[in-house]
């Protein structure tokens, strides 16, 4: 072994080192998941063969697949596999509010967010399509390499103070994954929801939510902090402000949604203190996998 071998098997343990947990977690969430027979897979105009199905009326005569139908007494059409030019590009707030975590919930909110859209990259991987993570100068790419490396990147990256994804290129006809506590003011949310929508992306926002934020438990003297610590302020009687703030949050996520869905793109709100598998198959399900079926291990 030469010492060129030695050092690149090194540098390759040493990376995977850190990959294992988030994989693992990510990967066992996948597993909980069915993605059906053919995943986000479409028929429609293209040249690889999909499945066959029986011929009804509404058909042309010359789709029926002759050979096919000549080994039972119904008429079969061959289909093919709807071809588009098309990639989920994934986006996490890594911000210092992402970091926070009650004692109501057993994760941070950074954490959920980043298990799930790894999760989600494992089955879009699976499903054969091509993934990237969105700012990172990389085109989409597919395979358990894209996976792996997307991992490493989500490890390796450093906190940010931006909340919001920033002004990179795009490709056309994709998908885009938000995930956030979307707690930035919404004229900035809309802003960029605009810019990513012109750019020729449909997109989905998927709101990372700890319990005590839309509950708001608290009681009695109570001592709250900005998520870098610069600010600060104690309450009295902090269930006084509980029906206030929840009318604030509940508004907020309201408008969210709505604004949301007026650019024509999906939203959903997932707590960290349920299931992430729920989550994960109705993300997958608004991509585009119908068939995708939640399985309880």
């Amino acid at each position: 072994m030469t010492l060129e071998t030695t050092r690149l098997r090194e540098q390759a343990e040493q990376i995977a080192s850190g990959l294992p947990p988030l994989l693992v977690a990510a990967d066992r969430l996948a597993s909980l998941v069915s993605l059906g027979v053919h995943g986000r897979r479409k028929s429609g105009m293209g040249e690889t063969f999909w499945q066959f199905r029986r011929f009804q009326a509404e058909d042309a005569s010359s789709a029926i697949d002759w050979r096919q139908s000549a080994k039972s007494q119904h008429l079969f059409v061959r289909e093919r596999e709807l071809e588009a030019a098309e990639a989920v590009w994934l986006w996490c707030d890594s911000s210092p509010g992402m970091r926070f975590k009650s004692e109501f919930a057993s994760v941070t909110k950074i954490d959920r967010a980043s298990v799930l859209s790894l999760a989600l990259c494992a089955l879009l991987v699976r499903g054969g399509e091509r993934i990237a993570l969105y700012g990172d100068g990389r085109t989409p790419s597919s395979g358990r390499v894209a996976l792996h490396r997307i991992a490493h990147e989500m490890l390796e990256s450093a906190p940010s103070d931006d909340t919001l994804p920033p002004d990179a290129p795009i490709s056309k006809n994709s998908q885009f994954v938000w995930f956030s506590d979307f707690l930035s003011p919404l004229g900035e949310i809309e802003t960029t929801l605009r810019r990513l929508a012109r750019a020729g992306a449909s997109g989905h926002l998927v709101h990372i939510v700890d319990p005590a934020e839309e509950d708001f438990p608290f009681q009695g003297r109570t001592r709250f902090e900005s998520p870098a610590g610069r600010q600060s302020e104690i309450f009295g009687r902090a269930e006084t402000l509980q029906s206030a703030y929840r009318a604030r949050f509940r508004a907020h996520t309201e408008t969210l949604r709505d604004l949301t869905r007026r650019l024509g793109w999906n939203y959903l709100a997932h707590r960290t203190d349920k299931r992430p598998e729920t989550a994960l198959a109705a993300l997958f399900a608004e991509l585009g996998g119908a068939e995708a079926k939640m399985r309880i291990a």
